[in-house]
């Protein structure tokens, strides 16, 4: 007993540190992706809240940390520009509804059959579309209509934050030094900290450092606002805005937040399972959690959540070993804005700009399109599509035509049939070699190499490196040779062993092979 107390205790300690690093990890950017995502900084701090003490509690992968995320960014952005923070409330409730009856159904698994070129695209995409966006933010300026506006006008953003206009009130070039300050301390932090204080997170060091000269030199640009009282940001949907949930557009955008945060999350959990040697994941189990917690945000009216990568890292890299650590995160982020919301207020809203612009920088990940051109042109091809569709016009169409070009080479690699004639001059035989599927999908190839044969030839039909042929191409190749040997031809081809590549052959030896064991 003694021993088991004790090992509890040491893991107690270890989840206790890390939970704190992990809130010092979260606070800045739960704040930082609310600002991004047009919303109030507490509404992404009440979903961090949520993701810990709640999630937290619930999820199938202990050492994951949850709260609101870069990757529903741009969504979450579009909702609320276009229908307000009410309708979101609707969307993000009905979105946890759908996870939690997709977990119901046992498709936790399924998230993660996804191609890598669509999740690094649309990673990509998110990250394009965050740091247009958010460089405006850090120069204290307003981001523009739409992604590519955004973009379009980032040189025009960087000259207000080189040059000092007098014509304007806003201090845009002092706002962007407070921002590539942040950067810069984030940067050389990772680069250069000393290995005994590895623990103090980055993005804590490079916001501290920007709001502490920010304070020393009584710099005039805007700072976070933050309320005193975190129930003032709750805002339940109406009983009128529920009847909006059976809407078939409020339908379609919580389908699409559903799906890229059950997609991110489960990725996320991979990941997080190959960074120790704890338990592993349970998919399921996770979905439901974070349907539930999607839920809560929902009726509170604050921002929906994902399980999140780089709070997750900072987890596991603090120590962390139980779901404790996720739990108690939460609960020092209540306690910090309960008790010191006037710190909050000294943070400037450059800094927290300049905070998603790196993490924006980082989603791109070039490192990601080499590691795909190993694997063929197609595969950044489907990267580049998606993450293209998703900057031009919107997140979900982005991921759709990613995955409707992963299915497409799935078909045409899975469905390819190689055929091709040998003559033999010698003897005048001719050799049709068959390689691949053979299916109706590739009859006119087959049709089309059949007709390249002589009417009066022999004809040899090779098929071993054949793998499957459907009833299509049997009928095909069984016709074509009576009408062959009807003209004078010959076929030589071994119909037993054809036939057996076909299902329904295989399916009879299954079904055979189980009836014989059943008996013995």
């Amino acid at each position: 007993m003694k021993f088991d107390l004790r090992l509890s205790w040491d893991t107690l300690r270890h989840d206790l540190l890390a939970s704190v690093v992990v809130f010092l990890v979260a606070l800045p950017l739960c704040m930082g992706i609310a600002v991004a995502s047009g919303a109030p900084p507490a509404s992404g701090i009440i979903t961090g809240i949520i993701g810990g003490l709640v999630v937290g509690a619930l999820a199938g992968c202990p050492l994951q940390v949850s709260g609101p995320a870069a990757g529903l960014t741009v969504i979450v952005y579009e909702i609320i520009q276009e229908q307000g923070m009410e309708r979101l409330a609707v969307i993000v409730l009905l979105a946890g509804i759908i996870q939690m009856k997709w977990a119901w159904l046992q498709l936790g698994q399924w998230f993660r059959a996804i191609s890598p070129a669509v999740v690094h695209g649309m990673l990509a995409g998110i990250g394009v579309l965050i740091f247009a966006s958010q460089f405006h933010i850090m120069i204290d300026d307003v981001p523009k209509g739409s992604g590519l506006e955004n973009l379009v006008t980032l040189p025009s953003a960087i000259w207000k934050g080189l040059v000092e206009d007098d014509s304007t009130p806003m201090n845009h070039h002092l706002a962007a030094r407070i921002g590539v300050l942040t950067i810069a301390g984030i940067v050389f932090w990772n680069l250069y900290a000393p290995r005994t204080l590895k623990a103090i997170p980055s993005v804590l060091l490079g916001v501290s450092l920007a709001t502490a000269t920010t304070i020393l030199l009584g710099l005039d640009i805007t700072h976070i606002q933050v309320r005193d009282n975190l129930l003032t940001i709750v805002q339940p949907p109406s009983f009128d805005s529920l009847r909006h949930l059976l809407d078939p557009a409020v339908l379609g955008e919580a389908l699409a937040l559903a799906l890229i945060a059950s997609v991110e999350t489960l990725l996320s959990a991979t990941a997080v399972d190959q960074l120790h040697h704890g338990p592993r994941t349970r998919y399921n189990k996770e979905l439901f959690a974070q349907g539930s917690g999607n839920v809560l945000c929902g009726l509170l009216g604050v921002l929906p959540m994902t399980g999140v990568i780089v709070r997750s890292a900072a987890n596991v890299e603090a120590g962390g070993r139980t779901r404790a650590s996720a739990m108690m995160h939460g609960g020092w982020l209540l306690l910090f804005v309960s008790l010191l919301p006037f710190i909050l207020r000294l943070i400037p809203t450059a800094c927290l700009g300049a905070v998603l612009v790196f993490t924006g920088y980082k989603l791109m990940n070039v490192k990601a399109v080499r590691e795909l051109q190993r694997h063929g042109r197609s595969e950044v091809l489907i990267y580049a599509a998606t993450l293209g569709m998703i900057v031009a016009t919107n997140l979900l169409t982005g991921v759709l035509v990613g995955v409707g070009l992963a299915i497409a080479k799935l078909l045409y690699t899975t469905q390819n049939l190689d055929t091709y004639l040998e003559h033999d001059t010698d003897n005048g035989k001719l050799t049709l070699n068959l390689q691949g599927i053979a299916t109706f999908v590739s009859l006119p190839r087959l049709a089309t190499a059949l007709e390249q044969v002589p009417t009066f030839a022999d004809l040899q039909v090779r098929f071993s490196s054949l793998r499957h042929i459907d009833h299509a191409c049997l009928n095909l190749l069984e016709s074509w040779a009576k009408l062959h040997r009807a003209s004078g031809g010959k076929v030589d081809l071994d119909w037993d062993k054809l036939n057996g590549l076909s299902y329904h052959a295989r399916k009879d030896v299954r079904q055979a092979t189980g009836w014989r064991k059943w008996i013995q």
